[in-house]
């Protein structure tokens, strides 16, 4: 019973360290990449849909993205949508069969913008992965009357130590982004 507890946390918990880096890929550096666009949702018949499956996207050029649309009369919807995504700052430009995003040069201003936005990813992340450490705790705390206090304490310290494990797996790609987010 204890090892399902902790073999199940331990599995949200690694999806919860994926999904920060996750985040952390969707955050712009100094190159257009196409994980950037992971998260954009265009408006295709109704209907909000993740931009990779209405498209094919390339990064030809060190700051330039080719978003070739498998339909193009969705090209205005998602010129619209990389438009109207939040710290992107692209300008995207459609010819009638792509859509070209030119990434603007980052400025050291709005690269210190971007690792504040990074670290308050991270700390989402962590609170993310206490609160998976909470529920766990209190799923150990309600087999007290059928286990023994030592395999409780012997549980809760290895729950301790997995929690740990994935703040730090959270920080190190914490530090890996901010240094890719301050490098010219």
């Amino acid at each position: 019973m204890i090892a399902d507890i902790l073999a199940d946390t331990k599995t949200r918990m690694d999806r919860a360290v994926e999904a920060a880096k996750e985040d952390f890929a969707t955050v712009r550096t100094g190159r257009a990449n196409p994980q950037l666009f992971q998260k954009v949702q265009v408006e295709y018949y109704g209907t909000p849909t993740p931009l990779a499956q209405l498209a094919s996207l390339n990064a030809p050029e060190a700051r330039t993205l080719v978003i070739t649309p498998y339909d193009k009369s969705a090209l205005k919807a998602i010129e619209q949508a990389i438009r109207d995504m939040p710290n992107l700052g692209a300008n995207p430009t459609n010819d009638g069969n792509i859509v070209r995003v030119t990434m603007p040069e980052l400025t050291a201003d709005r690269r210190k913008e971007y690792v504040k936005l990074v670290k308050s990813k991270a700390e989402d992340a962590k609170v993310h992965v206490r609160g998976i450490r909470r529920k766990s705790k209190d799923e150990l705390d309600a087999l007290k009357g059928e286990v023994s206090d030592d395999d409780l304490a012997r549980a809760e310290k290895e729950l301790d130590a997995v929690t740990k494990t994935h703040v730090e797996l959270i920080d190190e790609a914490l530090k890996r982004k901010e240094a890719e987010l301050l490098e010219v």
